[in-house]
């Protein structure tokens, strides 16, 4: 018997008929059986949240659990309570940080939580199954976000965890109304928390390692009666620290605000705002031995130079920048100035028999930048600083230092500044009408970024730069979408759905970046149709499985227009295409919380890598699949006591017909897992938590990994004492002790790129131990 495959077109042609005919196979049910109105009751500020709190039982697995799966899931998914972020977030966190617990996801904080991007440089971020940064989408309030040109997100400049409600990873494209520019690899769900409906204000505060400290308050103004049961807090702090890393301090002040307010009886108002300033020092990784001296052809043998001492073994692992003034590393010369902003404001109504949700949204990037054009360079990855003479010791002769201009105007350090800044603006409708036969969503999100974009290059004498980059760019997305819950028996609900993606960009350049030369009037569409279908079985109350197939699909990013002829190189460029195939399950009990997943996720033209040098950052495109196995669980012991624990094993190959084809993509690890004990009864909550991260390689010389990293476990402590009430301090009063990487586990970590002029791979270390005292007092 002869077996034949089906080409990979005819599969998605006819993945789009199944569901094309589902469609109309379920629209024509619904009017053949009549329709029946929604009920949406009475919309009053406070009632979800209150529906939230009656749920959850305080001894049971699925609220304590430190990450857990929905019931209602149609794919694989983990959120992380409001009441676990509380609990265990590091004050200064960001969404990745918190979200790094979860099944399949690496995430990396070089400096110390919420102390700098959470990513391999500007190559990574928060991985989920081996997608990175730029592969997935991150929503907020079900509002996708962030940059236009490669779709990539700035953890440090946004949301802090004093605000956030519930976070959900899910780890798949979702249904045909889960929209965004990358939704293939997955989508990060951060949500705002509800305003109090008990009025109080609240001081809160940390200090900790490093020189870290924050100081903020909130002030809830609970249900107002008299001003038609409108609720709302604002919350403002202010963090500092001077960070693991050396000369890498960081500050932060973020302002948030969120008011609800019903609107007759089936109406709810809810407006959001956010003002951020990030002052950082962004780490560039540094040199380490054996990796110091690369011979021609970058082979990484350790044997090329033996017991040469990098920086890191000449001035700590913990390097970052120095305090040169006649070095490209001085911390002085290296620091971004961003500020940020974000609002919406959401109507979430009836019209007749329709459910509607329409969010009006519009977010602020503004980012100033200032580094060494090539820091950690030349004779720096001996371990000696970058400077004329090769001072060792960071000192600088008398002479040297007054010679030296201010501003380096003389060229004696080669310096580069930058800008980008973008607005986005648009709207997010959504609707939904349920029938006799199940429940017909339709919707549309637009979204228009507008980004200017500047960076000098090289001195070219009499205190002028040469420009890089002079550009003017835009991203419009439209995406529509349809689906329908089909209720196909009682316990089996049928979804299928389609959304269409399209993506235009435009590109002015005075000095288009690569080439260097003028472009203007570029404009590049792309379009493309994403069916999805998905089915969703209760086998019985608290057990169901689900199974999903879909097509994904990312636009090019902006560096396609970075050539001397845009156009024809946009045309050569293919989008990434993605088919999705994904069967799982979920167990619910007051003792068991328990899911487990298979998936296969076949990846046309994909970014299978990226490499960064100097300030040049470049990829590779091609094929890659990824598979695996995922299963998380929380039981309940007793006495207040639980375990949690998840494991991973996730394939991203490469199926390039070339020397990598058949290896793990770098930088991925093979397997994950975490294990947890959580203790909370009574005013007491400890948690003590281990992520366990398999080894992986930091690049490939042909066929050959490079750079290997062994397996890692970082184990995380957080010990909290709640006031009942019933003491001296008032209900609500709250004392805190967390030690982060308890077990003082330092490795090298990840590969965070290479030297401009020679190539050198720079690194990162896991941050060290740090420990953090919370407090917060209430005043009601």
């Amino acid at each position: 018997m002869t077996h034949r495959t089906t080409p990979p077109a005819l599969r998605r042609k006819l993945l789009s008929q199944a569901v094309l005919l589902a469609l109309y196979a379920s629209s024509a049910a619904v009017y053949a059986q009549g329709t029946t109105a929604t009920d949406l009751g009475t919309v009053q500020a406070g009632a979800q949240g209150a529906a939230q709190s009656g749920q959850a039982k305080k001894q049971s697995a699925p609220y304590q659990a430190l990450s857990r799966n929905s019931l209602k899931a149609t794919q694989p998914q983990s959120t992380i309570s409001q009441h676990v972020i509380e609990e265990t977030a590091a004050p200064a966190s960001n969404y990745s940080d918190i979200v790094g617990i979860s099944p399949s996801v690496m995430s990396i904080d070089p400096n110390g939580p919420g102390l700098s991007e959470s990513g391999n440089n500007h190559v990574g971020g928060p991985s989920i199954r081996g997608f990175t940064d730029g592969q997935y989408d991150v929503t907020f309030d079900g509002i996708p976000w962030g940059d236009s040109n490669d779709f990539t997100h700035h953890s440090t400049t946004y949301f802090m965890p004093q605000d956030l409600g519930p976070i959900t990873v899910e780890r798949g494209p979702g249904d045909a109304s889960n929209i965004g520019p990358a939704t293939f690899g997955g989508t990060i769900h951060v949500s705002s928390k509800d305003p109090s409906n008990i009025p109080k204000a609240t001081i809160y505060g940390s200090i900790g390692s490093w020189g870290t400290h924050m100081l903020g308050a909130e002030f809830d103004t609970g249900l107002m009666k008299d001003y038609g049961d409108t609720r709302a807090f604002f919350d403002y702090r202010k963090l500092d620290s001077n960070g693991y890393l050396s000369n890498t301090s960081f500050h932060r002040s973020n302002l948030f605000l969120k008011v609800e307010r019903p609107v007759g009886d089936d109406s709810l108002l809810t407006v959001v705002g956010m003002k951020n300033h990030t002052l950082q020092h962004p780490p560039f990784g540094a040199t380490t031995e054996p990796y110091v001296a690369i011979p021609s052809g970058n082979t990484g043998d350790p044997a090329t130079a033996p017991g040469v001492p990098g920086q890191m073994q000449a001035f700590g692992s913990n390097y970052g920048f120095n305090t040169n003034p006649l070095s490209q590393a001085d911390a002085a010369y290296n620091y971004d100035d961003i500020t940020t902003d974000f609002e919406y404001v959401d109507l979430k109504t009836h019209m007749g028999d329709w459910k509607v949700d329409n969010k009006v949204y519009t977010y602020a990037y503004y980012h100033n930048g200032y580094a060494g054009f090539a820091p950690n360079d030349q004779a720096c990855h001996y371990g000696t600083l970058d400077c004329p003479g090769g001072v060792s010791d960071g000192t600088v002769p008398a002479a040297a230092a007054a010679a030296a201009a201010t501003n380096n105007s003389d060229g004696s350090v080669y310096l580069y500044q930058m800008y980008m800044n973008y607005r986005s603006w648009g709207d997010l409708l959504r609707t939904a009408r349920d029938f006799s036969t199940g429940t017909l969503k339709t919707g549309v999100w637009i979204d228009r970024q507008d980004n200017g974009r500047y960076e000098t290059s090289t001195y070219a004498g009499a205190g002028q730069y040469n420009s890089d980059r002079l550009m003017k760019d835009s991203l419009t997305q439209l995406q529509p979408y349809v689906e329908y819950q089909w209720k196909v028996a009682p316990r089996l609900v049928l979804t299928p759905g389609l959304r269409d993606a399209y993506f235009r960009r435009t590109l002015d350049a005075q000095i288009n970046q690569g080439s260097g030369q003028p472009a203007y009037g570029i404009a590049k569409s792309w379009n493309k149709l994403l069916p999805s279908i998905d089915a969703h079985y209760t086998v019985q109350p608290g057990w169901v499985v689900y199974a999903q197939a879909a097509e994904g699909f990312l636009a090019p990013n902006l560096n396609v227009f970075y050539s001397t002829d845009p156009l024809q190189t946009a045309d050569a460029v293919s989008p990434q295409t993605t088919q999705n195939f994904q069967l799982g399950s979920s167990w619910r009990s007051q003792d068991l919380v328990l899911s487990g997943d298979v998936y296969r996720v076949n990846n046309s033209n994909a970014v299978i890598g990226a490499k960064l040098k100097g300030n040049t950052l470049t990829y590779k495109y091609g094929k890659a699949h990824y598979q695996g196995i995922e299963a998380e669980g929380t039981y309940y012991v007793g006495s207040g006591y639980s375990v949690y624990a998840n494991a991973s094993y996730n394939e991203a190959i490469d199926d390039n017909a070339d020397a990598t084809q058949g290896q793990q993509l770098a930088g991925i690890p093979k397997h994950t897992e975490a294990l947890g004990l959580i203790y909370n009864q009574g005013p007491w909550y400890g948690a003590l938590i281990t992520k366990f991260l398999g080894s992986r390689y930091g690049d490939f010389n042909g066929a050959t990994p490079i750079y290997p990293f062994s397996s890692i476990a970082i184990t995380n402590l957080a010990i909290n004492y709640t006031a009942q009430g019933d003491n001296m301090l008032p209900k609500g009063a709250k004392i805190g002790l967390q030690i982060g990487n308890l077990f003082d586990n330092q490795k090298l970590f990840a590969l965070a790129g290479y030297t401009a002029s020679s190539g050198v791979p720079l690194f990162y270390n896991n941050a060290g131990r740090s420990v953090t005292l919370n407090l917060s007092y209430p005043f009601e």
